[in-house]
C-alpha cells in the first residue's frame, strides 16, 4: 500500500505547485498567501508518504484530498484534478491493501512449505 499511496502523493506534490503558479495570477491574492499554503499542503505531501502506513495516516490523505478539491474555489481546475487524485488515492489504499494481503499470505505460504515436516 505504502508504494502506490506515496506514488499517488508525489503526483499531488507537483500539481499542488502547478495550482500555485496559476494562483499567483489572481490579484486577489498575495505571492505569500499562494506559497504559504501551496507550500504547506506540498510539505504533507512529503511527510504523509512516510507516514501513510501508520495509525492515521490514510485518513490525514483523505484530509488532503478533500483539501485539493476545495482548492478548486480558487484555481476551478483543480476540482476536477482533486477529484482525479481522490479516485487515484481511493485505488491506492484499496488495491494497495489488497497486494499486502497477497504478500502476507504468500509470504506464510512460502514458510509454512519451507519448514521440515
Amino acid at each position: 500500500m505504502r508504494t502506490l499511496c506515496a506514488s499517488t502523493l508525489i503526483g499531488e506534490f507537483f500539481v499542488i505547485g502547478f495550482a500555485g503558479l496559476v494562483a499567483m495570477k489572481d490579484p486577489d491574492l498575495s505571492m505569500t498567501t499562494v506559497w504559504t499554503v501551496s507550500g504547506v499542503a506540498m510539505l504533507l505531501c512529503l511527510l504523509l508518504c512516510g507516514v501513510v502506513t501508520r495509525p492515521g495516516g490514510v485518513q490525514l490523505g483523505w484530509a488532503l484530498q478533500i483539501a485539493l478539491i476545495a482548492s478548486g474555489f480558487v484555481v476551478p481546475t483543480m476540482f476536477f484534478m482533486g477529484a482525479i487524485f481522490a479516485a487515484l488515492w481511493w485505488a491506492s489504499v484499496h488495491y494497495g491493501r489488497k497486494v499486502d494481503e497477497a504478500k502476507a499470505r504468500f509470504a506464510a505460504q512460502a514458510e509454512a512449505e519451507s519448514k521440515p515436516a
